[in-house]
């Protein structure tokens, strides 16, 4: 039993600590087939998303799917700390847990004990290592919990600067294209006399968001499980949008930025490749089309009437379909995965964006009356 324990020992402190490494050093994709925090957190979401969806109504569910990646990240944290205290309490009691107690109790909750001291750097003093091999793995456990602890630290804030980095985009997001966001509404919204120069550069700044959360999202998976501020908000949906937006000007929208459009097309969709294949998301095909033969007739209509002259028939349609082809199966994954819901081309009529609503006054009103006061300057002028 005493040789079982020191290789379960082991391989419990070895395996934690590489689990560690690799979700906070080591800045690429493990491939490997077999981890536990990769089981941890599957595991977590399906139990979470299971129990959000069946317990809780349906204008509370984004609020509590939002409390899981960092409750998760925390959860997980604690669990490589408990399988550390275990692993080294199981190498005490294999060594004949060779410690001297207070109350005179010596086995394996005594060596538990010890190991939790030990980890925390607490040093009460009532149980204390006796023989070489106890005070050796004293010292070792000291010295990674310490060290362990510190990587800790430095991760937690890492996290929250990547997750800050990530929204403020998403938030300059919003007049740009809408809420949700929709490649419509950017095109519609670019369509005066600057606009396109203004589009290629939003695109530009978009090519680099996209890469971005490709590295990000690769190096620190859980960063997937933070959701964005504003319910109609998300990575995934902006992501999309801009994908949209780039296959619609890869068509042909006379004047427009497409070279531009093909670079942020390509690093937007390796990067929904690649988390698809990250999180093991097969490419699927929803139900229902996202843009439909009647929406892209409205689409035509919307772009036509902002004054762009966009390319369209059978060879633009099909196109433009192969090039959805490229990513939308895999962003429906990832979608169902995440239960996030991807925007739509159009946006609907009438619908206001985030910056133009208030809390305090019915939906709408303040930004409604500025524009009558706006309207009513330019009348009297």
């Amino acid at each position: 039993m005493h040789v079982v324990a020191a290789i379960a020992g082991v391989l419990l402190v070895m395996v934690t600590l590489w689990e560690g490494f690799e979700t906070i050093v080591l800045p690429r994709r493990v491939t490997r087939r077999f981890r536990l925090s990769r089981y941890f957190f599957r595991f977590s979401w399906r139990s979470w998303k299971g129990a959000v969806t069946s317990l809780v109504p349906a204008r509370f569910r984004e609020t509590s799917l939002s409390f899981f990646g960092p409750l998760c990240n925390i959860l997980m944290i604690g669990f490589w700390v408990i399988w550390l205290i275990i692993g080294f309490a199981l190498l005490h009691w294999a060594a004949g847990s060779q410690v001297h107690a207070a109350l005179g109790d010596r086995g394996f909750f005594t060596d538990l004990y010890l190991s939790g001291t030990t980890f925390f750097t607490l040093g009460l003093g009532d149980v204390l290592p006796l023989a070489g091999m106890a005070r050796f793995l004293t010292v070792l456990e000291a010295g990674l919990g310490f060290g362990f602890l510190a990587l800790v630290i430095s991760y937690l804030p890492a996290l929250n600067q990547s997750f800050a980095r990530r929204e403020v985009s998403i938030s300059l997001l919003d007049a740009r294209a809408g809420s949700p966001p929709c490649a419509g509404e950017i095109l519609r919204r670019h369509a005066d006399a600057h606009g396109m120069e203004a589009l290629g550069q939003l695109l530009l700044e978009w090519e680099t968001w996209s890469a971005e959360l490709l590295e990000g999202h690769i190096s620190y998976p859980v960063m997937t499980y933070f959701r964005s501020q504003h319910d109609n908000q998300s990575w995934l949906g902006a992501l999309t949008a801009i994908l949209d937006t780039c296959a619609l000007v890869m068509v042909g929208v006379e004047g427009s930025c497409k070279r531009q459009a093909e670079l942020t097309f390509a690093i937007a969709r390796h990067a929904v490749v690649d988390l698809a294949l990250v999180f093991k998301r097969p490419p699927i095909q929803l139900p229902g089309d996202r843009l439909s033969p009647d929406m892209l007739v409205r689409l035509h209509t919307i772009l036509r009437d902002a004054g762009l002259k966009f390319n369209e028939g059978e060879a633009s349609e099909r196109q433009l379909a192969e090039l959805r082809a490229m990513y939308e199966p895999y962003a429906n994954g990832l979608a169902t995965y995440f239960l996030i819901k991807l925007p739509p081309w159009v946006a609907d009529k009438g619908k206001l964006d985030n910056w133009q609503i208030s809390a305090w006054e019915p939906l709408g009103a303040s930004f409604r009356r500025v524009e009558r006061k706006e309207r009513g300057r330019t009348d009297h002028f």
